[in-house]
């Protein structure tokens, strides 16, 4: 366990708003969204789905006096994952979006490789091992 610093907690608390607008707009609006990004309709819906277990941990972290580094960890990890692998679908020819879907990935992928990035150095700011 760690005492998160200020930083940290605010980015993952702008972490947890960001992916909860997102999992709300993906898991309702998947049917609406999909013709306009071309993407489909079960891989907007489903990502929405899990961004709502996200949205959850994310958000109970940023809201807690101490963390477990661990899971911090995973968060940031699970960021930079997430970045890579949405770059990489788009290479993949999995899908074919039409440009406005191409954007919308692209910047929902630099924002999570920001949120990644931000959380590192909030961790890297935060105070040692809480002892029992």
């Amino acid at each position: 366990m760690i005492h998160p610093s200020t930083f940290l907690s605010r980015a993952l608390l702008a972490d947890a708003i960001f992916s909860g607008v997102s999992a709300v707009g993906l898991a309702l609006g998947a049917g609406m969204l999909a013709p306009f990004l071309n993407l489909p309709e079960a891989l907007l819906r489903e990502t929405g789905l899990f961004l709502i277990a996200y949205t959850a941990l994310v958000g109970w972290l940023a809201s807690r006096s101490s963390v477990p580094k661990a899971l911090v960890l995973l968060v940031i990890v699970g960021n930079a994952a997430w970045t890579l692998g949405s770059f990489a679908l788009l290479f993949s020819g999995a899908v074919s979006p039409n440009l406005l879907g191409q954007l919308v990935t692209v910047a929902q992928a630099i924002a999570t490789g920001v949120f990644a990035e931000l959380q590192y150095v909030g961790l890297r700011r935060s105070d040692g091992v809480v002892t029992a």
